[in-house]
């Protein structure tokens, strides 16, 4: 595990070894969490591979909250489960072994989501071992004295029999695993799951996960700066990348993940709060701002006697204020639709803060057109729900 973990894992972890085996073959926003995204849990149970059977489960639980980019997407006391796929005990000849994977991440609201996920390590030596081959199986064997294991040589084949004569003397000491109850595992992901955002994040939390272009080309930058990255600064969160972030964090004594969390970023002196400041709302809460926005210019239509095709009442008097208010809400009915465009689509946080203030500024031209048309009190109360929806905008930074 990483120097992160030192005081708390390696005093747990005595009598595990990771070893290698090379074996050739709300209302919110939608976003994904890349493969390749490291979380990092703990043990809800033990493992023993003196009592553990192939195919039971056991549940882990996600310490820190992550955060992917400007949300947070998997809340604290989050649970991942784990399966037993290969559980051997030990013999007098042959040390424990125990090999999982995860399957299924549930979040603090219960909501359950199938992952494809494999354990991994923050430890230097190990982690390279497994970056030297994209088969390597990590399993957990007993008795190796804490974790610093070699990646075994293997046939071919994904058998038991295989992954057993691949850690050959690895095998040696003839102890069983034991994993106490609340052990540090890295949980790496194999494919993308998609989440939903959940809070918006206030500040550079340590646990966010950056994956914005933006963030990445400032990251390359420091890292190739740093002599840790060699490859082009493109923006991409590559495997060039996180090997050179996973390098710059063994180095600095951070959680070996590879990923660009909120503690790595800091550590590279990537202002986080570099370029333009200021709120913007989730794409699910911009969707919301417009349909309301829509309801509002309906009401007011309804209001001033205008039809579905824009014809006014000829039996009515207006006022030019009338006319101001029914443009400038109709303005911003077509602004709020533009917004929730830059934020879905748009892939630039600048550019959807630029998009929020001139959202904003459309907003108090309709409080201003307000303020000398006549207006019901319904329709004051419908416009105010739109007002506090924008609340999350500064466009005032």
């Amino acid at each position: 595990m990483s120097r992160a973990f030192k005081n708390g894992s390696r005093q747990t972890l005595l009598g595990i070894a990771l070893t290698f085996a090379a074996v050739s073959s709300a209302s919110a926003q939608r976003v994904a969490l890349p493969a390749g995204s490291v979380i990092i849990v703990r043990t809800n149970s033990a493992l023993q591979s003196a009592t553990t059977q192939t195919g039971e489960t056991f549940e882990t639980t996600v310490d820190e909250s992550v955060g992917l980019n400007e949300y947070t997407v998997i809340p604290a006391g989050s649970r991942i489960r784990g399966k037993i796929t290969v559980a051997r005990p030990a013999t007098r000849q042959q040390s424990g072994v125990i090999e999982v994977v995860f399957d299924r991440l549930t979040l603090a609201d219960g909501s359950a989501i199938p992952i494809t996920a494999k354990l991994t390590s923050t430890d230097s030596l190990e982690r390279r071992q497994i970056e030297t081959d994209p088969n390597a199986r990590v399993v957990l064997v007993g008795g190796r004295g804490g974790i610093g294991a070699a990646i075994a040589g293997a046939g071919s084949g994904r058998s038991t029999n295989n992954l057993l004569a691949a850690l050959g003397g690895l095998l040696s000491e003839g102890r069983d695993v034991s994993v106490p109850v609340g052990t540090p595992l890295a949980v790496e992901l194999e494919r993308a799951i998609t989440l939903r955002t959940g809070t918006r994040l206030r500040g550079s939390e340590a646990s966010t996960i950056y994956t914005a272009s933006d963030r990445i080309r400032a990251a390359q930058t420091a890292l190739q700066r740093e002599d840790y990255y060699r490859g082009s600064i493109n923006g991409e969160l590559d495997d060039a990348t996180r090997r050179a972030l996973f390098e710059f964090q063994v180095d600095r004594g951070l959680a070996g993940t590879g990923n660009l969390d909120g503690r790595t970023a800091r550590a590279l002196g990537i202002n986080l709060s570099d370029g333009l400041t200021g709120g913007m709302l989730s794409a699910d809460e911009a969707s919301a701002v417009r349909r309301d926005a829509q309801s509002a210019v309906s009401r007011l239509r309804s209001e001033l006697g205008v039809t579905g095709v824009g014809r006014l009442d000829v039996n009515r008097s207006y006022a030019q204020t009338d006319l101001d208010l029914w443009f400038a809400l109709s303005a911003f009915a077509d602004n709020a639709s533009v917004y929730e465009q830059v934020v879905r689509n748009g892939g630039s946080r600048d550019a959807a803060v630029l998009a929020g203030r001139s959202f904003v500024s459309a907003a108090a031209r309709v409080d201003a057109a307000i303020q000398a048309a006549r207006t019901s009190s319904q329709f004051q109360g419908t416009w105010a729900a739109v007002r506090r929806s924008l609340t999350n905008i500064n466009a005032t930074q």
